[in-house]
This record gives structure tokens, C-alpha cells and sequence, in this order.
């Protein structure tokens, strides 16, 4: 290769970690509605992948909560309830740290949403240091619509086996690998970090 391959990073559960109980559970009390009902409001929902593929914006998004639980409190109190579900997972993080060091460009490509992405980007101070950010509600499609993959090839300036793509889903990488990237499906970040280091020339301790 003439140069380093870009590493393309998921967000939720390879760089941080979430739960969407917490919310779900803060969300019920403040709301007096049973914790199923909300779960089914928020978590995975219909609803949710209307704001995560950019359907609808978070004023839309939060309209929406608020008429179906009663929700008492404004946007920005709802905005950090729905921020503090997530926490970095230290070894990947620490992994995106290595590869910067050694030259290699990375990316994040993540189906996420405008209020997860302002709390990370606010709370974890490595969330800055990509090359460039690849999101579902921007990109108007979601994995594994391969409309947004052809968005990181172009983002990335580089296509096959120049993107090493990590993921904790199987089916988002079905498309990555019909497109000939390298791919590695993250189960432990120790795993991770083993086939990271043996796709590149990085030494991982």
C-alpha cells in the first residue's frame, strides 16, 4: 500500500459503551409512565431510527417524547438524561490514541443522533481527534444502506482494503465487506485490538 489504511471506528459499543436503562428509568419516574412503555419509546424504536436517520430533528424528536410521556421538564434538562447513558470503553479508546500516534487516519461512522453526538462530544475529550465524522441523521441513510458507506470511502479518500472497519454488528459489515474492506466485529476490546495489530504495523501492548 502507498499509504497507511484509515481505521473507521463504530461509535456505541466499540468506542463507548451504553444503557439505555438509565434513561428509560429516570425518563419513567419524571413522567409517571411504566418503565416497559418507555422502553418502547425510546429504546430501539421506530421512533429513535426516525431521529437517527434524519427524519425528524431533535425539536421533532423531543416533541414527540414529551406528547407521548407527559415528559414536565424542557429540552436541554431532557438532553442531558439522554446524554448520561454512555461511557468510553478506556482500550479503544486508548487503541484510536496508538493509531493517531502512528500516522494512521480514523474515522467515525456511526447511526447515532445529534443529542448523543453533542453530549459525547462535550464530556469525552478524545471524540475531537478523528479525521472526520461519518453520521446517519447527516447522511439522511443508515448502515447498511451502502449509500453511506460510498460517503466514508469518498470522506476517507481511500476504498477495499485501505479501510479497516470495526463494528459490533454483523450486518453492518456484510456491506463493508461486499465493498472489499477489512473488517473486524468487536466483541472484547482486547479482541479488537489483537486484529488491529495484526491488520497493521502497530505493536499493541
Amino acid at each position: 500500500m502507498s499509504h497507511k489504511p484509515a481505521i473507521i471506528f463504530d461509535l456505541g459499543k466499540v468506542l463507548v459503551d451504553f444503557d439505555y436503562g438509565i434513561l428509560i428509568n429516570r425518563l419513567a419516574q419524571r413522567c409517571d409512565r411504566p418503565v416497559p412503555f418507555v422502553a418502547r419509546l425510546v429504546d430501539q424504536s421506530p421512533l429513535l431510527m426516525s431521529y437517527e436517520s434524519g427524519a425528524i430533528d431533535t425539536p421533532g424528536f423531543f416533541d414527540a417524547i414529551r406528547t407521548a410521556t407527559g415528559f414536565p421538564g424542557n429540552l436541554d434538562e431532557f438532553a442531558d438524561m439522554f446524554g448520561d447513558i454512555f461511557t468510553p470503553i478506556e482500550p479503544m479508546v486508548a487503541l484510536h490514541q496508538e493509531l493517531r500516534a502512528a500516522g494512521y487516519p480514523a474515522y467515525i461512522f456511526s447511526n447515532t443522533n445529534p443529542l448523543a453526538v453533542r453530549w459525547i462530544k462535550r464530556q469525552f475529550p478524545f471524540f475531537s481527534r478523528f479525521d472526520g465524522y461519518i453520521y446517519s441523521f447527516a447522511q439522511r441513510a443508515m448502515k447498511p444502506d451502502p449509500v453511506i458507506y460510498e460517503v466514508v470511502e469518498k470522506t476517507a479518500a481511500r476504498r477495499g482494503p485501505d479501510l479497516i472497519y470495526i463494528d459490533d454488528r454483523a450486518e453492518n459489515l456484510v456491506t463493508a465487506k461486499s465493498r472489499n474492506w477489512r473488517v473486524i466485529l468487536q466483541s472484547k476490546p482486547e479482541r479488537t485490538r489483537a486484529e488491529v495489530g495484526r491488520m497493521t504495523d502497530l505493536a499493541i501492548g
